[in-house]
């Protein structure tokens, strides 16, 4: 190594020169001031300001420049997943991260999968008009074959040559919007080397090493957006590192794990240490590179920032307010998750409107053929009129996934009778709206579905009250397999208790966050106007979920009614939405005589809804 070399060098001369040796203490001291130190971040998310439990970029160059007054040598290097996550992304397709990354000054940058959140038109000229560079080792076009961006970047340093070789995941065409990466015909034209059940990344990063060795590379580091353990099969970093040799150190992303200088055992049973700083900025990584090797520290707090970049991020912020009052779409119509007519909440309890636009959105966006939304996940009604960002994000405020499973027929009735198990009893924020699929209950029979005290679902022990399922218009088949598209809090989380899904095949992985659908939906699928007559007039919706007294019984869409108010009534709370009203929805028979509902709706009454979240 050059550094060694020199060091080398410097020892036989004072011998020769003096006639003894430099202490050790003092070889250290050298070492350490003459020492290399890259910070390094990962999953950042559109964490970049510094609050509470996040470091912000502020202190990032807080830290840098103290390094600096101590003659190290600083290398910035991200490795993914930073312009996507947050509303500051969402509003600017990512470029106020960009613009905030710029200023920073980062030197290298991975893309991972959500960088491409916004297009691949979007991401490409990012990564063509930025001071940022992008390298990736993997990520190719599939016309041509050839790389989109370079492998790696080599930097020198103190007379040290360091190459970081990028490496993105190929499960970025799935965690991602899978359509970015396809033609006008479908067809796939970029990709990430994922096939040949992992050979072909492992030879792409291979490849990558040996050129930046032979280019005269001192130490090759390893930037993947990869991650490892369960789920990740032959493409996270255990795998890679197995069937690689060449790679000094590895700094990972994509899991959002944090860890420092974990053992890896590569090709030539060689230990490779991994080091990854978790997500939104809780921690960065110390990465030094000396004449002894490659060390490196997790620091999960820095009190200082620097007062010039504090100024920068603080102004994108104010345009980031600026951005918010922005229209983006248009509506015709009233969308409500509120009575137009009482004021009391109804997205707990039966469909509505904007229920089944967000169930839309979810379902347009993906292709799946069912969608769900839980109802406790819509928070606001959208008025007639000028839609702005902020109307949307106040709809799915909680900045949750989008997700796609493969599901049966059996699981999605089963998921139907949990989300249904208090329909015409009470409000329950797992009440679902929906898309793709119609159903009736029949509120006379007791929910079959089985839950524990925390209301998470255990089985189905009963007759079922869910009944006449249809998916776009067909019977459906228990035995069939159907896309169901949601987000991770219901389909990864648990939330909402809809177990049954949980070990379903997970085909689409947290491509988008929940507001980010409902603007593609309607500014892209929709044209920009929500327009009367296009299925979202009647805030009771458009009776997909059918309310029953007895399975033979006459049928009635709750709240079904011909006249639409024009001026929904705002209800009287201090939470939007909070209510107290257990009242069955408009329009339901309920098989109970008078007397006991009037004592059920006495003795609810008594009893304060739990405002749960979601």
């Amino acid at each position: 190594m050059k550094i060694l070399n020199k060091l080398l060098a410097f020892v036989v001369s004072s011998i020769m020169a003096v006639n003894l040796v430099m202490p050790a203490v003092a070889s250290e001291e050298q070492n350490k001031e003459d020492g290399i130190v890259i910070l390094y971040t990962n999953d950042m998310h559109n964490a970049v300001k510094k609050e509470e439990g996040v470091i912000g970029l502020a202190s990032l160059v807080a830290q840098k420049k103290a390094l600096e007054e101590q003659g190290k040598t600083v290398i910035l290097v991200d490795g993914g997943d930073a312009i996507q996550g947050g509303l500051i992304g969402a509003v600017s397709d990512g470029e106020f991260i960009v613009d905030i990354m710029e200023y920073v000054g980062y030197d290298v940058c991975v893309p991972g999968n959500h960088e491409f959140d916004f297009g691949m038109e979007q991401f490409l000229s990012i990564a063509e008009n930025s001071t940022l560079d992008y390298i990736s080792c993997n990520f190719k076009d599939l016309r041509t074959d050839e790389l989109v961006l370079p492998p790696y970047k080599m930097i020198t340093a103190d007379g040290t040559d360091i190459a970081f070789v990028g490496i993105t995941t190929p499960y970025t065409t799935t965690s991602s919007t899978p359509a970015y990466f396809k033609d006008e015909n479908g067809e796939f034209i970029y990709g990430f080397s994922g096939d040949n059940e992992g050979k072909d990344l492992y030879e792409a990063v291979q490849t990558a090493v040996d050129s930046a060795r032979s280019e005269g590379a001192d130490y090759v580091i390893a930037v993947a957006h990869t991650g490892y353990g369960e789920g990740l099969d032959n493409w996270d970093a255990t795998a890679i590192i197995k069937n690689t040799n060449g790679i000094d150190f590895y700094l990972d992303a994509h899991a959002h794990l944090t860890v420092n200088e974990k053992e890896f055992v590569n090709k030539d049973g060689d230990t490779v240490l991994l080091t990854s700083t978790g997500t939104k900025l809780q921690n960065i990584a110390e990465v030094t590179v000396s004449d002894s090797g490659i060390t490196s520290r997790l620091i999960d707090s820095i009190d200082e920032e620097d007062e010039e970049a504090k100024e920068y991020i603080e102004s994108i912020y104010e345009e980031l307010d600026r951005e918010f009052g922005k229209v983006v779409a248009n509506s015709e119509v009233d969308l409500v998750i509120y009575d137009p007519e009482t004021g009391d909440r109804l997205i707990r309890i039966q469909e509505t409107n904007l229920g089944d636009l967000c169930a839309d959105a979810y379902r347009e966006v993906t292709g799946a053929d069912v969608a769900f939304v839980n109802g406790g996940g819509i928070r606001e009604n959208i008025k007639k009129g000028d839609v702005t960002y902020m109307d949307i994000i106040n709809v799915h405020p909680f900045g949750n996934m989008l997700c796609m499973k493969k599901v049966t027929g059996q699981q999605i009735a089963d998921a139907l009778e949990h989300g249904m198990r208090l329909a015409g009893i009470e409000e329950d924020g797992s009440f679902l709206q929906v898309s793709g699929v119609t159903f009736k209950v029949d509120t006379s029979i007791p929910s079959p579905a089985k839950v524990d005290e925390g209301g998470t679902f255990i089985k189905i022990d009963g007759e079922r009250r869910v009944y006449d399922i249809k998916i776009n218009g067909e019977e459906i088949d228990m035995d069939k397999t159907y896309t169901l598209a949601s987000h991770n809090y219901m389909l990864k989380d648990g939330g909402g208790g809809y177990t049954m899904l949980d070990e379903a095949e997970l085909v689409l992985d947290e491509i988008m966050s929940d507001y980010q659908v409902i603007i593609e939906y309607i500014t892209e699928s929709l044209g920009g106007v929500i327009k009367a007559g296009a299925g979202y007039d009647n805030p009771y919706g458009t009776g997909r979920i059918t309310f029953t007294d007895g399975k033979l019984s006459d049928e009635n869409v709750p709240g079904d009614s011909t006249d639409v108010p024009d001026e929904p009534e705002e209800p009287d709370t201090e939470l939007p939405g909070d209510s107290t009203s257990n009242n069955p929805p408009t329009g339901v028979s309920v098989s109970f005589d008078t007397a006991i509902i009037t004592a059920v709706v006495m003795g609810l009454a008594a009893i304060s809804l739990k405002n749960k979240r979601r």
